[in-house]
């Protein structure tokens, strides 16, 4: 199976494209600006998300996205 790998640009992209489609224009936005006035804790988020799961779970979803 090969893997595209995105750059930091497309990545962007996608994530902004998914924060419009999952919360709407201006709750995406207000998010990015929340985020970018606090300090964010990645490890405290990762653990609220993955919390009782195996990791086979998460990479079983996580394959559900993989596109060829």
């Amino acid at each position: 199976m090969k893997t595209k790998i995105m750059d930091d640009t497309a990545i962007k992209v996608k994530g902004i494209e998914a924060l419009n489609k999952s919360l709407g224009t201006t709750a995406a936005l207000r998010f990015l600006t929340l985020l970018h006035r606090e300090p964010t804790d990645y490890v405290e988020i990762s653990e609220r998300l993955y919390d009782k799961q195996t990791i086979d779970e998460i990479f079983k979803r996580a394959k559900k996205h993989w596109k060829e």
